[in-house]
């Protein structure tokens, strides 16, 4: 066991039982399984096992679960660990534990920050990051911890000092760190708190770059202080400020209001076709199922092709039981292309074709596609089979592909009981050379 190779997996979740399959061996009653792998070098059972232990009181022995992870120096085992520790009330010893990581700075000197904060050394957390205030995770950890510590203004300073006079970004690799918007952003999340509302908001509509995370800051501002004809006037040229508007009528009952929002023209198809998905999403939350499925119908025939517009009509038409229309509009758009459809779009069809005339026509539907026959096509046909109960087939089905389609075979033959076989199938190892640990220890230093 090395930190190069515990990162690899970690990272890439191959020659590995990776989380999800962890929870299922748990879930089904292979808890014997996960400590044996546990105390074999797999890190996700480690993690869990320790986890799981851990909360029945068996604090000792989840310890020892882990001692082999965190003696490599391996950051994530050793934060593992420490979480645990302050989990069971031993925050010092988790204290001391992640100190000297977090000399490396990134991810384990925020961790580290938080954690002193959360203890009463808000002090020290703040002067630690403070010295780190251009790699943006930092600054964000800084604004956040010194809320109520009387340390506001040195801190604004220290961001207004980042957003020159000039200069603003125009795409998120401009400027490595801790960019001109993020300072923004940081600096306004100080002003609210300080309650100087209309400076944050001045101070956001300075911004280059608004949308962070799929979420705008100064829609989501405007909305905890219900000013909402700042945010209408807004909405008229963000599409998710107009998200955020539509958000808060449908809140507040105002359902009307909110469809109104979504049918507003964007200034960009981008915005036209997400406020429509929208919009349909809307329309079916509140039982309107056959008009959300209409304005789906428009942007399917407007972006003939694009898949997700595609999986959302479908789903729609599935969801409402009415599996035909969407299967006759499907192939109303195939028709250009000679009713031909490569896989990728393909496949969109099988669920409403079960829906409608069977499990057995959609596979025999699916297995006639040029594409029928592909390591990509099977995990479709294969959750075909093994949602109508038939996870035998699913697996056949899967094991003409292995290892392409490993961790959705593994997942079969856990269900069916055969983990000895899941497991031996995960833990495949490819021949790729591991490449070193990502430290993660700057913004600007990416592992990548």
């Amino acid at each position: 066991m090395d930190a190069a190779d515990l990162d690899h997996q970690a990272r890439t979740l191959s020659g590995c039982i990776p989380p999800l399959l962890v929870s299922r061996l748990l879930e089904l009653g292979h808890g014997e399984e996960v400590e044996v792998q546990a105390r074999c070098g797999e890190w996700f059972c480690a993690r869990a096992w320790a986890r799981l232990i851990g909360d029945q009181g068996r604090q000792a022995e989840a310890l020892e679960v882990l001692a082999p992870y965190v003696a490599t120096g391996w950051w994530p085992a050793a934060r593992t660990q420490a979480e645990l520790l302050e989990s069971w009330g031993r925050a010092e010893e988790a204290i001391a534990l992640a100190r000297p990581y977090a000399s490396t700075g990134g991810l384990p000197l925020e961790f580290f920050a938080r954690l002193l904060a959360r203890h009463g050394r808000t002090d020290e957390a703040v002067t630690r990051l403070s010295a780190g205030i251009g790699d943006r995770l930092l600054a964000t950890a800084l604004v956040d911890i010194s809320e109520g510590a009387g340390r506001d203004e040195d801190i604004a300073a220290l961001l207004a000092a980042r957003i020159p006079a000039q200069h603003r970004c125009d795409s998120p690799w401009c400027c490595r760190g801790l960019d001109p918007d993020n300072a923004i952003g940081l600096l306004a999340t100080i002003r609210e708190r300080q309650g100087r509302i209309d400076e944050a908001i001045a101070l956001l509509h300075t911004r280059h770059i608004t949308s962070v995370n799929n979420r705008d800051q100064l829609a989501d501002l405007l909305a905890r202080h219900d000013r909402i004809e700042e945010l209408r006037a807004y909405a008229l040229t963000e599409y998710l400020a107009a998200r955020r508007l539509a958000e808060v009528l449908e809140e507040r009952g105002d359902v009307e209001g909110a469809i109104a929002v979504y049918r507003q023209s964007g200034d960009s198809q981008a915005h036209q076709c997400h406020g429509a998905v929208q919009l349909a999403q809307l329309l079916a939350r509140h039982g309107r199922g056959n008009e959300a499925i209409d304005v789906m119908r428009v942007q399917a025939d407007a972006h003939n092709g694009d898949d997700w517009i595609l999986h959302t009509l479908s789903d729609l038409c599935l969801d409402q039981g009415r599996p035909e229309d969407g299967l006759a509009h499907l192939d109303a758009l195939a028709a250009p292309r000679g009713g031909e459809e490569h896989w990728d779009l393909y496949w969109i069809r099988l669920p409403l074709i079960a829906a409608r005339d069977g499990v057995d026509e959609a596979i025999a539907r699916a297995r006639s596609h040029p594409e029928g026959a592909t390591s990509y096509a099977a995990p479709h046909i294969a959750e075909l089979l093994a949602g109508a109960g038939r996870t035998e087939e699913a697996v056949a089905v899967l094991e003409q592909h292995a290892p392409a389609n490993s961790n959705d075979l593994a997942g079969h033959l856990i269900d069916l009981g055969r983990v000895d076989d899941a497991v031996v199938l995960l833990q495949q190892r490819d021949s790729e050379p591991v490449s070193p640990v990502w430290t993660g220890s700057l913004f600007n230093d990416p592992p990548f």
